[in-house]
C-alpha cells in the first residue's frame, strides 16, 4: 500500500512530458535562425515566415539592394520581389530565416 502513492505520483507527473508538441522545424538542415556559424542555404528555405513586408524590405536593403518593390509572400512563405543593386535590376527573395537571395 505504501508503494502505490509514489507510483501514482510518478505516473501523474509523466503525462505532461508525453503531451509535448514536436519542434516547429524538425529538419536541422534548415534551422529557424541563421548565424555567422551557419552557412546560408543555396536556395530559400520553405517555412512559416513571420517577417512583415516592411521587415522584409529592410532585410533586403541591408544586403545592399535599393528600390525594393513588388514584394509578395508566396505559398512557401518566401518573400519575392524586385530590387536594384549596382545599377542592375534583380529578382530577390527572403526566406523565413532572413536569408536574402538575388536571382
Amino acid at each position: 500500500m505504501k508503494h502505490i502513492l509514489p507510483i501514482i505520483a510518478a505516473v501523474a507527473f509523466s503525462f505532461p512530458a508525453l503531451a509535448q508538441t514536436p519542434p516547429a522545424n524538425p529538419d536541422p538542415a534548415t534551422p529557424s535562425v541563421t548565424s555567422t556559424e551557419t552557412p546560408a542555404p543555396a536556395e530559400p528555405a520553405k517555412g512559416a515566415n513571420s517577417f512583415t513586408e516592411e521587415q522584409a524590405k529592410s532585410r533586403i536593403a541591408a544586403k545592399g539592394f535599393s528600390d525594393v518593390m513588388g514584394l509578395k509572400k508566396d505559398d512557401d512563405g518566401i518573400w519575392r520581389g524586385k530590387a536594384m543593386k549596382n545599377g542592375a535590376s534583380h529578382d530577390v527573395a527572403l526566406d523565413y530565416q532572413g536569408n536574402v537571395f538575388p536571382n
